[in-house]
């Protein structure tokens, strides 16, 4: 099979196709290195929270390290779980014009290299989670209940972004759970925006797929809300939003977490505005713009616990 023949359909013209070693292209594709949006949008809540529980404690001691922990725990975890999915979905991509160029449906990793790769990520992912304190140590073994059964949920329920919105924003807890071994009102507040937040993105993700959803019988939000999707955004970016704005007031935030979240809020209505869920490119453009939405917010949050500390 040719390079050009191997890469995943959505991923073109990236560091992993142009210069990786060949023999490890197979692997990072499995981990979406050669996608990283995906790890972004699982970093982010765990930022947030981060810089959100400094500010609350006015302390920036630990942040330094949790940022840059949460940011390789992030890259290994997405990638431990984006394989996960590859094995127990390697049918059902198979059927799916973007997909069916993932490693596995296309030959390119066996099941079992693919499960050694698994390993080999969540031990990288334990070994980060094994620098926090206990109680963050047993938050972040839970979410894996969760992430186990997401690549399930898609098969029975139209609403599998909520299970992936309750695995993406539990770094929403993390911050909280790595500086003050609690997790408080305003975590679980933050968490619940997050998910919000989750819901609305991957709904846009998912409208690429949802004529071949329909097909082999997979559903999604996409499927569900169909020309209805902008007012449904609408809900749940606006939902995200308001519920974030609660957890900056519980945690006493000052004015530049509000203009980041001001700023977080304009971004993601902006994408309401250009959506069309007939144009696939166009939503891959828009769910990808989310990370500069959750870095705006973050860069608020941040200068909000620099000024407090």
């Amino acid at each position: 099979m040719s390079d050009a023949a191997a890469r995943v359909a959505d991923a073109t013209g990236n560091w992993v196709d142009s210069h990786a070693p060949p023999w490890l292209r197979p692997y990072l594709r499995l981990a979406r290195l050669d996608r990283p949006i995906g790890s972004w949008l699982l970093l982010l809540p765990c930022w947030w929270s981060a810089a959100l529980a400094a500010g609350a404690a006015h302390d920036l001691s630990q942040l330094p390290l949790q940022i840059a922990l949460f940011f390789v725990g992030a890259f290994a975890m997405r990638g431990a779980g984006c394989t996960w999915n590859d094995i127990t979905d390697r049918d059902l991509d198979a059927m799916v014009e973007r997909t069916r160029s993932r490693p596995i449906p296309a030959g390119q990793v066996s099941v079992l290299q693919a499960m050694v790769f698994l390993v080999a990520q969540a031990l990288i992912g334990l070994a980060v989670l094994l620098q926090f304190n206990r109680f963050a140590i047993l938050t972040g073994i839970a979410s894996l209940v969760i992430v186990a059964i997401y690549p399930f949920m898609k098969r029975i329920t139209w609403w599998p972004q909520i299970v992936l919105g309750l695995a993406f924003s539990w770094g929403a807890l993390m911050g909280f759970a790595a500086t003050s071994a609690r997790i408080d009102a305003t975590a679980l507040v933050l968490y619940a925006g997050s998910i919000a937040w989750v819901i609305g993105y991957d709904t846009i993700y998912a409208h690429q797929d949802a004529e071949d959803d329909a097909l082999i019988g997979i559903k999604s939000t996409a499927r569900l809300f169909g020309a209805r999707t902008a007012q449904a955004l609408v809900v749940f970016y606006g939902l995200a939003v308001l519920l974030i704005g609660v957890a900056l007031a519980l945690a006493g935030a000052r004015l530049p977490a509000w203009i980041g979240l001001a700023a977080f809020a304009a971004h993601l209505f902006w994408q309401i505005s250009r959506l069309r869920i007939g144009d696939a490119a166009l939503c891959l453009r828009l769910f990808k713009s989310n990370r500069d939405a959750g870095l705006l917010l973050f860069a608020g949050l941040l200068v909000d616990a620099v000024l407090r500390a």
